[in-house]
């Protein structure tokens, strides 16, 4: 029997392939590590069944994007959750987020927690002006979850963002069926503990897909997922309205005279904390040699 189904888990050379409610256990045929292609959770795939004996993964669809840490593939939408406190936002850690979003055709969605300790209404007004859809949840009154759930709803879905924002705690709000264990924020780090290992994904009871992604906070240097320095201002999405016009078509946008986008800074027209992001971002992709953006 041959049949199509997605990669929901790989653990030990084994992926477990869903279709129609049933997972298969598969191992992949040779020629994939030949082409150096690793069977990646949220591939779509082709496997067969033999009467006897373990199925095979035999070809994998073109993907829509992959990441290498955490590896996953095909996803829609990455929620990136900060909190108002404990820990503080950190801009730079959300504008990476967003910019590898971005990069990799992926929705970034914006979601602020822990509203009882300190508002979020400054820091969500930076990324709304920016053109990003922002949630805002509230647990006492459950704010934004249903909201949540209508964003997520047939889609293949991820949550990233620094330790201890409370990822797992927002995922059992939306999920309660999932029971993904939670960590306690260390008070002396302001930071949280990891609390899971593997990539997984989990059907959702109201449709789409969550990836359970352990340890997604930033892209690393080492993972190859860099960007090139000519490409990151396509990564900030509210750049394009004024790249056109800035007076040199190599502009960096950094604070060259006749930057269109410098001008939008200082008049206030585009976040300063996102081009300090920008800029930032900038002078690491400088560093970054041919080889490792392949």
């Amino acid at each position: 029997m041959t049949d199509k189904g997605q990669i929901i888990k790989g653990i030990g050379g084994f992926y477990y392939v869903e279709t129609a409610g049933t997972i298969y256990e598969c191992k992949a045929r040779g020629v994939f590590r030949r082409k150096g292609l690793t069977p990646t959770v949220g591939d779509i795939c082709t496997f067969t069944v033999p009467e006897n004996g373990i199925a095979v993964i035999d070809a994998i669809e073109e993907r829509k994007n992959c990441l290498i840490r955490p590896a996953v593939a095909n996803l829609d939408k990455l929620f990136i959750v900060a909190s108002t406190k404990l820990p503080q936002p950190n801009s730079l850690v959300l504008d990476r987020l967003v910019a590898m979003a971005e990069y990799n055709d992926i929705e970034p969605i914006m979601v602020f927690t822990k509203l009882d300790l300190l508002p979020a209404d400054e820091i969500a007004a930076v990324y709304k002006k920016a053109g990003l859809k922002t949630v805002m949840v509230d647990y006492s009154s459950g704010g934004g979850i249903d909201e949540l759930k209508e964003l997520m709803k047939d889609a293949v879905s991820a949550f990233a963002g620094n330790s201890g924002v409370g990822k797992s705690t927002l995922i059992n709000a939306i999920a309660p069926e999932l029971v993904l264990e939670t960590g306690e924020v260390s008070e002396k780090l302001g930071r949280g503990r990891h609390t899971t290992r593997s990539v997984e994904l989990y059907n959702l009871p109201f449709g789409g897909k969550l990836a359970d992604t352990p340890g997604f906070s930033s892209f690393d240097i080492e993972t190859g997922m860099q960007i090139k320095k000519d490409e990151l201002a396509d990564c900030f999405r509210e750049f394009a309205e004024y790249t056109p016009n800035c007076k040199f078509t190599s502009c960096a946008h950094l604070c060259e005279k006749g930057c269109a986008v410098v001008e939008a800074v200082k008049n206030g027209e585009i976040s300063l904390s996102r081009h300090e992001s920008y800029k930032a971002l900038y002078e690491e992709a400088k560093n970054i040699k041919e080889w490792e953006t392949r």
